[in-house]
């Protein structure tokens, strides 16, 4: 029966599509084969996969969501199957019974590879503008010697002469219905339907070699952490002639210690004097394109955000770039020289202020600076 995707990511119904990312991001990375190599490991990440293919596609997770099932619904209900048990068509419910059926036959056919995942990290700046770099990995091939026919050079993979190349025979069983005859699996070719008479001495007859791999990817302006980028044919050799599977490329991009990011939406915290923002002043503003120049108008309170256009992220999935908000921050003077406390002073008996206590008056001028 179909696991439920929501319990193998171990999330809840109602997740978001941000939390199911997470999730999967998590358990691809604990179970991924080539870190992890505990018995099982490799299925549970198969499960990992097969659970974020069906709720990251909104079709298919609603379709489960609804039924409970994203394949034939069978017999007896929806997500239900024959009886409750079982779901498909005769071959499953046969195979469930007696074994063999279809899982056989399909052995002899040609299967794309596996698909692979790499992690690439990346500084805040490359996220932004893109590079191209090439990555290495290791992943099974199709052996250099015997171009993947698992065979010594010079010969070839002959027909299974137990099962006669259909990859599966035919058995006699007793079942509570009487004896019947079923299909199993070939123990001489493996389900394959060929017998290779002489095994290539580099890849000893599987066809596949693990080796390392090196491919150029050029990384697009404007990704986020957590974004995947496919390659198509850069995962494992296929079996029977099949073709390569894909490789899956996980950015994780580096936070900045001086810009905030939301998507293509930059933002800064700007620190400006109590003379700048009390008469106004022009100053660089940092932004990822390089230094530009802000206005900043007399009488400007902190907190004051101000918009750069065009000086944000380049837009993945568009065109242009996103903007920058600029938030000014007004700070507060620590301490006076002589000559500031007498220029204070005149500023508030100018304004009306008293200032005997020239404590009394420093504290209230912190405060208005603050907006307290």
């Amino acid at each position: 029966m179909e696991k439920n995707p929501y319990d193998v990511l171990g999330i809840s119904k109602d997740a978001s599509a941000d939390e199911i990312k997470r999730a999967y991001r998590k358990l691809s990375k604990k179970y991924h084969p080539d870190l992890n190599h505990e018995a099982g490991a490799e299925e549970k990440f198969k499960e990992v996969n097969d659970a974020y293919e069906i709720l990251s596609d909104p079709q298919k997770k609603a379709q489960f969501d609804q039924f409970g099932s994203t394949g034939a619904q069978g017999f007896g209900g929806a997500g239900q199957g024959f009886g409750g048990g079982f779901e498909g068509g005769f071959d499953d419910i046969f195979s469930s019974f007696f074994g063999g059926g279809g899982a056989s036959r399909s052995r002899t056919a040609p299967r794309q590879g596996r698909d692979l995942q790499y992690e690439m990290n990346l500084t805040f700046e490359e996220a932004i503008f893109g590079k191209t770099t090439e990555i290495e990995y290791t992943r099974e091939e199709d052996c250099d010697t015997c171009n993947g026919t698992g065979a010594k050079p010079g010969t070839s993979p002959v027909t299974c002469s137990h099962c006669g190349g259909r990859g599966f025979v035919q058995v006699e069983r007793q079942t509570p219905l009487g004896r019947i005859m079923t299909q199993q699996e070939c123990d001489v070719c493996g389900g394959t339907g060929k017998e290779i008479k002489e095994k290539c001495t580099t890849c000893h007859g599987s066809g596949h070699i693990r080796k390392k791999h090196a491919v150029e990817v050029k990384v697009p302006a404007g990704v986020e952490d957590g974004n995947q980028m496919r390659l198509q044919g850069q995962g494992e050799a296929g079996v029977n002639g099949g073709p390569y599977g894909d490789l899956f490329i996980v950015f994780n991009v580096a936070p900045s210690d001086t810009f905030k990011r939301d998507g293509s939406e930059i933002y800064l915290e700007q620190p400006i004097t109590f003379v700048q923002a009390t008469l106004g002043a022009e100053i660089p503003v940092k932004t990822v394109h390089g230094d530009v120049k802000l206005k900043i108008p007399a009488g400007t309170q902190t907190g004051t955000t101000f918009r750069l256009r065009g000086k944000g992220a380049p837009r993945l999935h568009g065109t242009g770039n996103g903007d920058e908000r600029v938030t000014v921050k007004v700070q507060t003077p620590k301490s006076l020289n002589k000559q500031q406390k007498i220029a204070l002073k005149a500023f508030a008996e100018a304004s009306g202020d008293e200032v005997a206590d020239e404590g009394n008056f420093l504290d209230r001028l912190v405060k208005a600076l603050k907006n307290e």
